[in-house]
Parts: C-alpha cells; sequence; structure tokens
C-alpha cells in the first residue's frame, strides 16, 4: 500500500509538471530561460521555499489519509 501511495504521488507530480509546458510553451521557455540565469542562492531559495510548502501540506493532511 506505501509503494502505491509513494507512484501515485509521483504520478500526480509528472502530472502537474506537464501542465504548463503543454497549455503555454512560450511562457514555459521563458521561465526556464530566466531560471537558468539566476544565481545558485536564488534557486536554493526556491527549492527550500518550495519543499517547505510541500511539508506543510503533507503534515496539514497526514491524519486524512
Amino acid at each position: 500500500m506505501k509503494w502505491q501511495m509513494f507512484f501515485i504521488g509521483l504520478a500526480l507530480l509528472f502530472v502537474f509538471e506537464g501542465i504548463l509546458p503543454f497549455l503555454y510553451p512560450r511562457f514555459w521557455r521563458r521561465i526556464m530561460y530566466q531560471t537558468l540565469t539566476q544565481p545558485d542562492s536564488v534557486l536554493r531559495a526556491m527549492g527550500l521555499f518550495s519543499m517547505l510548502v510541500g511539508l506543510i501540506i503533507l503534515y496539514l493532511v497526514r491524519d486524512k489519509v
């Protein structure tokens, strides 16, 4: 059961990651270019923020599943 939940989460990650390039490829390309030109410190801060948001969401829904 735990592996099934892991793969469901992984599948949803791919679905959500694919929405923007599918719907707005030019916008996605511009965002990717801007990301490539950012210094490492900014990318690390963005990654930390993303991880914290994910952990907060997991914490909030942990008893619901």
